[in-house]
């Protein structure tokens, strides 16, 4: 990656290369749809993709993938694929990704080009920062808003928290299906 690579994707630069954190913790709906602790290892990779020339808006990007896979078996659980994206101009970062779950996010919030932590959000029926799902998962376990906050530590460290807030038939009460880890670099 060069210099001018570096300075161009602001706040998300730190991310490129190879990052793998574990525990990590992901609290999601069991078969009964009660809360259910899963410990979990990590990896990401953030390749840059450059620039994106969106007319008069410029993007600057990383294509980002993820593997999470349970500590107890090994067995992968969730993967995502996507892009965060930034926008130096309006000093907005955006995350935006697909699960093979059919769930699409745009998630997107203000930082700075020298921020060390930023977050993202992302409402559904919103058509700037949204959320998209399949008719089940809208029926069954609609999403209201996802949030995320990134960390870059001193020590190097990438540290992250999400919230996926969901509404299940039956329950009154919001479903906070959360996931946490810190991941260290591992390569690039």
């Amino acid at each position: 990656m060069t210099d001018e690579e570096l300075r161009t994707l602001g706040p998300l630069a730190a991310l490129v290369g190879v990052w793998e954190g574990k525990p990590g913790l992901d609290v999601a709906p069991d078969p009964a749809r009660e809360p259910e602790d899963t410990p979990f290892s990590e990896r990401m990779v953030f390749e840059s993709i450059g620039l994106v020339d969106n007319h008069e808006q410029l993007l600057w990007g990383l294509r980002y993938r993820t593997e999470v896979k349970r500590l107890s078996n090994g067995e992968s659980f969730h993967e995502e694929l996507g892009y965060w994206l930034w926008d130096a101009e309006h000093q907005q970062v955006m995350r935006c990704f697909v699960v093979p779950r059919g769930v699409s996010v745009l998630a997107g919030g203000s930082a700075t080009a020298d921020a060390r932590s930023f977050r993202v959000e992302a409402v559904r029926g919103s058509s700037i920062y949204g959320v998209v799902s399949n008719a089940f998962l809208d029926e069954q376990f609609r999403i209201e808003r996802f949030t995320m906050n990134v960390t870059l530590e001193d020590d190097g460290a990438f540290r992250y928290d999400e919230d996926t807030v969901m509404r299940m038939p039956g329950r009154e009460e919001l479903f906070h299906h959360t996931d946490a880890c810190v991941l260290r670099r591992v390569e690039g």
